[in-house]
């Protein structure tokens, strides 16, 4: 039994994490990378616990043991790169990979822009989702300019953005000013795969007055949406119909700005639906409930898989019909 006892320490004490850096950019091991070990907390958030540097053939040996769900977080080039460890994962022989960054956009594009209108009594709740793709094999990160650029209108409640890198978790994003008072930027890089912004924000709203925006970063395909009992009418926009789970309606934008008259307004939510009745209310906050309006946790996730299916329907249609004058 003791000699049993005196293994398990052993075991314990030579226990690493162990692995290799690769640059996909160039396609070789990365040596100089920062590996750092972080233990996921409830309370705490994230608490670092160990970090080491890649040598020169890319490994790296970090001597903890690991005992529940943990993070290992690669920084290079100025931007970090997560690998989540679930219990029970080997953590010997990690395969982490970075890349070269730039602070130019290189093939990095939007490719969706969705805006949803959520008009209420006296409030219009604006949700913009940005999908970035990236095909190329560099990050682009500006941390001085930011990378995506978008409009809030005068008048607006201050803006609460949240990104998600390529299989990873939605983060509150800094916001910075740029030279137009009306245009602001994201500081977050954008990797190889797809990024998500989400962007909310509040303006007054009268029923049938109009309503301005413009579009600052070039979007592939851009779309307006109203839920279900919500009217919108405007120029330059292509009516694609109703998503047929939720109902809303969705219009394509076949310009860099738009001017709409919504009417209607979103039905209150029901008087017993709780702070958790989507998601707890200590996920969310005070600010980011009153930013974004209790039926947009149903409706955006809706709409972002919806519009993911559907979206070659929308594009051939979109093209097919063409402007409209």
């Amino acid at each position: 039994m003791k000699s049993l006892a005196l293994l398990l320490l052993a075991a314990a004490a030579h226990a690493a994490i162990t692995g290799t850096v690769t640059n996909q950019s160039t396609g070789k091991p990365q040596a100089g990378a920062t590996v750092a070990l972080y233990k996921l907390g409830t309370a705490t958030g994230l608490e670092l616990i160990d970090q080491a540097k890649s040598d020169a053939q890319g490994a790296f040996t970090i001597n903890q043991a690991v005992q529940g769900p943990h993070l290992i977080r690669t920084a290079f080039d100025g931007v970090t790169y997560n690998h989540m460890l679930p219990p029970g994962q080997p953590t010997t022989g990690l395969a982490l990979e970075v890349y070269n960054a730039s602070l130019q956009p290189g093939a990095a594009k939007v490719s969706k822009h969705m805006l949803l209108f959520e008009p209420t009594a006296g409030q219009l709740g604006v949700s913009e989702t940005f999908l970035f793709t990236n095909d190329g094999k560099t990050a682009w990160n500006d941390p001085e300019k930011g990378t995506l650029k978008f409009f809030i209108p005068g008048g607006a409640s201050k803006p609460d953005v949240k990104a998600t890198a390529p299989g990873g978790m939605a983060l509150g994003t800094p916001i910075l000013k740029t030279n137009r008072s009306d245009v602001f930027a994201a500081d977050f890089a954008i990797k190889p795969g797809e990024t998500r912004f989400d962007v909310t924000y509040t303006v007054p709203y009268i029923a049938g007055a109009d309503y301005a925006g413009k579009i600052v970063t070039q979007d592939e395909n851009t779309y307006l949406i109203v839920p279900n009992g919500v009217a919108l009418k405007g120029e330059n926009l292509n009516d694609l119909g109703a998503e047929p789970r939720t109902q809303a309606h969705i219009y394509g934008l076949t310009a860099n700005v738009y001017k709409v008259q919504l009417t209607g307004a979103v039905a209150p939510a029901p008087a017993d639906a709780g702070a958790g009745a989507d998601q707890p209310a200590s996920e969310e906050g005070p600010r980011i409930e009153q930013i974004m309006p209790r039926i947009n946790s149903k409706v955006v996730p809706i709409l972002c898989a919806a519009l993911g299916i559907l979206a070659l329907g929308f594009v051939l249609l979109y093209r097919a019909k063409g402007p409209q004058a």
